[in-house]
């Protein structure tokens, strides 16, 4: 009697498993969820800014989709932590490592100053995200600052903050 219990238990776990779908949200639910308006809902639709489903004539958005609308800011302050996020998934565990091809991989800029006695080369350091692969390259900020000149290095300060 037992086994029949626990198999039972055991096949509607199951079923219950395979029938459990993507959590589908309403138009309704999507602008609560977001906390918006549902007409700012429906311009980011018809601007192409949001990504939506449709299911017969029903209009439907993944969590996925809502959450990667989402756009997050970080301040000059939070600089290394944005290091430590992925991109392009947001999780939060990166492998440390090099990006290689014949030798290492090195970035020059453009414009430097005129009279150095420095290598222009800025090494580069990689990361690569644990859950979906992406890879992220980083420049030694502080070889870049060194290479370019003091007008340049104020229109990289300003630039950040013109975007906000």
């Amino acid at each position: 009697m037992m086994l029949r219990i626990k198999f039972k238990e055991r096949t509607n776990n199951m079923e219950n498993q395979v029938n459990q779908g993507p959590k589908w949200y309403t138009i309704r639910e999507a602008a609560e969820y977001l906390s918006i308006g549902e007409p700012t809902l429906y311009r980011w639709m018809r601007d192409g800014k949001l990504t939506f489903r449709k299911i017969g004539d029903s209009t439907r958005f993944l969590k996925e989709d809502l959450d990667a609308f989402v756009q997050v800011f970080p301040s000059s302050k939070d600089v290394d932590q944005v290091k430590e996020i992925c991109q392009v998934c947001h999780h939060d565990k990166l492998i440390d490592g090099h990006f290689r091809t014949t030798g290492l991989n090195y970035f020059r800029p453009s414009k430097t100053k005129f009279w150095s006695l420095k290598g222009s080369d800025i090494s580069s350091t990689a990361k690569m995200c644990a859950r979906c692969g992406a890879i992220m390259l980083f420049g030694d900020l502080k070889k870049l600052q060194a290479l370019t000149d003091a007008k340049e290095k104020e229109e990289m300060a300003i630039e950040p903050s013109k975007e906000n």
